[in-house]
C-alpha cells in the first residue's frame, strides 16, 4: 500500500465529513487508506464516519489522550508506505496526494514535508513553514521582530521568511495539521512524544528527524485549506497547554538558563493570552453568490439564508474581483463541490482574497455549507 492518512478527529463532526471526502477524491487511483482516530467526541462524528464511509477505518477511543497517543495508534495500524498526518479541519485538493508522491519520489533522505496551507479566506498561513525555534528564534518570535524585519536573517527564521511562498525547499519544522512521510521514518523517530499533550508535538517530532540527518521539505505546488482551531477553544486551558508545551520543548531539547526559561514563559503566556482575547469583527455579507448548476440548492439556500441568492452556472475567472480591488461590497461565495473540484475551490480563494470576500463549500454529497471566515476564530457550518 502507497499511503495511509491519519485523520484525528475531536468534536468537528462537518469539518471531519468534509476532510474525509477531500482525501477520498485525493486518493483516486492511489493504493490507500484512510484512518480517523476519534478522541472521545461528544457529538456524532463516529456515527457519521461508520454509517456515510464504511470503508474508513476507525478508532474511536473512549478517552481524549491528546494529539500525540492518539496520531501514534492510528499510524500503529497504517499499512502505507507512506503517512499523512492530517487535521480534519483540512481540506485537501485532488492532487494533493499524487504531487506528494512523486516530489518523494525524488528525493533521498527525506524526512517531513509539508504544503502550503491557506486559511478559510484565500490568505497564506504562515506555519506552513518554520524554522528551529532555538532561543533566539522563539525571542524574535515573541517580540514580534519578524514582522519587523521579514528581510533580516537574523529576525525572520521563525516562519523561515527565507524561503518564498511559492517556492519549494527545505523547511526545518512542518505544523501537525500536515506532516506526509514514510512510515519507516515515523518510526525510527519514535512517533509523535507522548509527553506533550496538545500543541508541540510537531515541533519535536520535526526536530527529531532533523537530528537524524534527514531533510525536512516545504512543497507549495500543492495547496490545502486549513480552518484552524476548530477542535480547540482558546481559554485558561489553552494557555496552560499552550506553555507547557513550549517549556517541554525547550528544556528538552536546549535546556536554557533560568533568565531564558522565565523570558519564554512570559512570553508563551502573554501570546496565547493575545490570541485568545483577539477581537474578531462579525461579516454580515451584503450579496450571496452561488456557484452551482443546481437550482434547487439555490432555493434551499435562500430558504435557509432569508436572502436573495445569486446562482451562477460556470465559473469565470472577471466574474470575481481580485485583491486589492476598489470593490466594497460584502459578498459570500459560496461553491458547490459538485460544479467545482476542491483544487480549483482552493485557487479562487487565494486568486480572490478579498476583505469583501468570504467563503463556504457546499461538499459533495453533503447537506450543509462549510467554511470559516477569520483563521482566528471558529468556523460556520449551515445545515438542511
Amino acid at each position: 500500500m502507497q499511503l495511509s492518512v491519519i485523520i484525528l478527529n475531536y468534536n468537528v463532526r462537518y469539518f471531519l465529513e468534509q476532510c474525509i471526502l477531500s482525501v477520498k477524491k485525493a486518493l483516486a487511483g492511489i493504493e490507500g487508506e484512510i484512518i480517523v482516530v476519534d478522541n472521545n467526541s461528544p457529538d456524532d462524528s463516529c456515527e457519521i464516519v461508520k454509517s456515510r464511509y464504511p470503508e474508513v477505518k476507525l478508532i474511536a477511543r473512549k478517552d481524549n489522550a491528546g494529539f500525540a497517543v492518539a496520531n501514534n495508534a492510528g499510524v500503529a495500524v497504517a499499512k502505507g508506505m507512506y503517512v499523512c498526518i492530517l487535521n480534519p479541519d483540512t481540506v485537501v485538493a485532488e492532487d494533493t496526494f499524487t504531487k506528494l508522491l512523486d516530489f518523494a519520489g525524488n528525493k533521498e533522505n527525506m524526512g517531513i514535508t509539508g504544503v502550503k496551507m491557506v486559511d478559510g479566506t484565500g490568505c497564506f498561513l504562515p506555519e506552513s513553514k518554520r524554522g528551529v525555534p532555538t532561543p533566539w528564534v522563539a525571542i524574535t518570535k515573541v517580540l514580534g521582530l519578524y514582522k519587523v524585519f521579514p528581510k533580516t536573517a537574523a529576525f525572520n527564521k521563525y516562519y523561515a521568511q527565507h524561503l518564498d511562498n511559492n517556492t519549494a525547499g527545505e523547511a526545518e519544522i512542518l505544523t501537525g495539521a500536515f506532516m506526509f512521510m514514510e512510515r519507516e521514518v515515523y518510526r525510527e523517530a519514535g512517533g509523535f512524544d507522548e509527553n506533550y499533550f496538545m500543541y508541540g508535538e510537531d515541533m519535536d517530532l520535526s526536530y527529531t528527524v532533523l537530528q537524524s540527518g534527514r531533510q525536512n521539505f516545504y512543497y507549495p505546488c500543492t495547496a490545502i485549506i486549513h480552518y484552524k482551531g476548530e477542535s480547540t477553544i482558546r481559554d485558561a486551558l489553552y494557555m496552560k497547554r499552550f506553555k507547557e508545551a513550549n517549556e517541554a520543548f525547550y528544556q528538552k531539547h536546549f535546556k536554557g538558563s533560568v533568565a531564558f526559561d522565565l523570558f519564554m514563559r512570559a512570553g508563551a503566556f502573554f501570546f496565547s493570552f493575545a490570541k485568545k482575547n483577539k477581537k474578531v469583527k462579525p461579516v454580515n455579507p451584503q450579496e450571496y453568490f452561488l456557484f452551482s448548476k443546481d437550482e434547487t440548492l439555490k432555493e434551499v439556500l435562500e430558504d435557509k439564508l432569508g436572502k436573495k441568492v445569486i446562482r451562477l452556472s460556470e465559473y469565470k475567472e472577471t466574474m470575481l474581483h481580485t485583491e486589492g480591488s476598489d470593490n466594497k461590497k460584502r459578498t459570500e461565495i459560496i461553491f458547490d463541490n459538485v460544479l467545482l473540484s476542491f483544487a480549483d475551490i482552493i485557487a479562487i480563494m487565494q486568486r480572490h482574497r478579498h476583505d469583501c470576500y468570504t467563503f463556504k463549500i457546499k461538499p459533495e454529497g453533503c447537506n450543509f455549507i462549510i467554511g470559516s471566515n477569520n483563521s482566528n476564530s471558529r468556523g460556520a457550518v449551515l445545515q438542511w
